[in-house]
C-alpha cells in the first residue's frame, strides 16, 4: 500500500463517517443544537416568564421586568483513534473504511449522547423526582411525568424520554401501555414503543462511557422537552487519515469538540425505577 493515500480514499473516508455519525447519536436531535461554536464555551440564554399588570388611566406602564440569564455549556475535545496496519490490508478497500468508519462514528456518537446525560445527571430539575417506590418503568410513571412537566408550564410538543432497555421491559409488561383498549398503537406487535403520553422514546443501551446513571438497580431516566437542554457543538465530526511512518500504519481518526448544559430546568423531570422489578 502506497503511503500516499488520494485524495479520493480520504474524501471517501470522511463522507462515510458523517453519514454513519448521523445515525449514531440518538440524543443529538433530541436537544436544542448549536453548531460552529468558537471557544470553549457556549452561553444560552434563557428569557423568563413575564407577568400582564393591569394599566390605569393615564399612568405611565409598568415594565414586567423579565429576566434574561446565561447557562453555559464548557467544551471538551474528543478523539476516537485507531491505527490500520499495512501489513493487515494491502489497501484501504471500501469494507475496511466502512467498518472503521461505523467504529468511530459510534465512539462519537454516543461520547455526544453521554454529554447529554451527564448535564441532565449534574441538574436540578424544578419538578419533584418521580420515585422508583420499587417498580420498574409503568404508564403510571409516564403520566406522572408528563403532569410534572405540564404544571412547570411545559408545551405538549417535542418531548422525550431517555430510558434503558429494562425499562422498556417494564412498558411493554404494562397493559395500560400496550393494549389496545388503552393505546392505538400495538406496541407488542412491533415489539417496541416510540410514543406515549406525547413522549417519544429514547432506549440508551449499556454502555462504557456510563449511559444513563444507575444504583442498586435503581436507575435515573430522564423525560424533558427538546429546548430545555442544550448541546454546543464547536468541531462536528472532523476527520483525518495520517502515515504513522514508526508503526508502518495509517492512524484514521474522529473528532469533536462539545458540550451540553441544562437551559431549563423546569423542562425535565426525572423518572427512576428498578429495572429488576
Amino acid at each position: 500500500m502506497s503511503t500516499n493515500l488520494s485524495a479520493v480514499a480520504v474524501t471517501e473516508f470522511d463522507s462515510m463517517v458523517k453519514h454513519a455519525y448521523a445515525n449514531a447519536g440518538l440524543l443529538k436531535n433530541a436537544v436544542t443544537l448549536r453548531n460552529n461554536v468558537v471557544g470553549d464555551t457556549y452561553k444560552f440564554r434563557l428569557m423568563g416568564k413575564g407577568l400582564a399588570n393591569q394599566k390605569a388611566s393615564s399612568v405611565d406602564v409598568t415594565p414586567m421586568g423579565v429576566t434574561h440569564a446565561f447557562k453555559t455549556a464548557t467544551l471538551a475535545n474528543w478523539n476516537a483513534p485507531e491505527y490500520t496496519d499495512i501489513f493487515d490490508a494491502q489497501e484501504v478497500n471500501f469494507d475496511e473504511k466502512q467498518e472503521l468508519a461505523h467504529t468511530i462514528a459510534g465512539a462519537l456518537g454516543r461520547r455526544c449522547d453521554q454529554l447529554v446525560i451527564d448535564a441532565m445527571d449534574a441538574s436540578t430539575p424544578t419538578a419533584s423526582t418521580i420515585a422508583a417506590g420499587g417498580a420498574n418503568l409503568t404508564m403510571a410513571k409516564v403520566i406522572d411525568a408528563q403532569v410534572a412537566l405540564r404544571d412547570q408550564g411545559v408545551p405538549n410538543t417535542e418531548l422525550f424520554a431517555a430510558i434503558e432497555a429494562q425499562g422498556l421491559g417494564g412498558l411493554l409488561a404494562d397493559e395500560k401501555a400496550t393494549s389496545a383498549d388503552y393505546q392505538a398503537i400495538k406496541a407488542l406487535v412491533s415489539g417496541e414503543i416510540d410514543t406515549l403520553a406525547g413522549f417519544k422514546f429514547i432506549v440508551i443501551e449499556t454502555r462504557a462511557e456510563g449511559g444513563l446513571e444507575e444504583a442498586a438497580n435503581i436507575v435515573d431516566s430522564w423525560f424533558f422537552q427538546k429546548p430545555a437542554v442544550g448541546l454546543a457543538v464547536g468541531i462536528d465530526m472532523k476527520t483525518s487519515i495520517d502515515w504513522v511512518a514508526q508503526k508502518t500504519s495509517w492512524l484514521c481518526n474522529g473528532m469533536l469538540k462539545a458540550g451540553s448544559v441544562v437551559r431549563d430546568e423546569g423542562g425535565l423531570v426525572k423518572v427512576q425505577y428498578d429495572k429488576t422489578a
